[in-house]
């Protein structure tokens, strides 16, 4: 089985330090993921950007820039079938935003993938920990 996913997230650091969202069910269940997600049907990336940060992070990006565009392909057993999921990520630094970061968050209709965020230090971050997407981007700026 092929699974391709297209998504939009959110590259927020400061102090040297990357926002984080604790990631539940997918392929990334239990890692450390960058906050964002799926396109929706007529939505422009920035749209997605802005819901998918709001949704998961509590946060209304005000200012931002587009930094990359990039792939990654893994294997992913689901219900005892290997998938193939190619994650294809359109990533922006997030330069200015409004709200404080939520760490918890309850699952429900809008948000079924984050149970909140954080900023970790990006020195002590193990790649065992977090999602190949989170890593390609961490070594596209070179930040792993």
């Amino acid at each position: 089985m092929k699974y391709n996913h297209l998504g939009v997230y959110g590259i927020v650091i400061k102090d040297n330090k990357i926002l984080l969202i604790k990631k539940v069910g997918g392929p990334y269940d239990g890692k450390l993921d960058l906050p964002g997600g799926t396109i929706e049907f007529g939505e422009r990336p920035i749209e997605t950007l802005k819901r998918e940060l709001k949704e998961e992070v509590g946060i209304d990006v005000k200012k931002y820039e587009l930094l990359d565009c990039d792939s990654v392909s893994f294997d992913w057993e689901y219900n005892k079938e290997k998938v193939m999921v190619h994650h294809i990520g359109i990533f922006y630094k997030v330069i200015d935003y409004d709200n404080d970061i939520k760490k918890e968050i309850e699952i429900d209709e809008k948000n079924d993938d984050s149970l909140g965020a954080e900023f970790y230090d990006i020195n002590k971050l193990n790649k065992s920990e977090l999602s190949e997407i989170a890593i390609l981007i961490l070594n596209n700026i070179n930040m792993l």
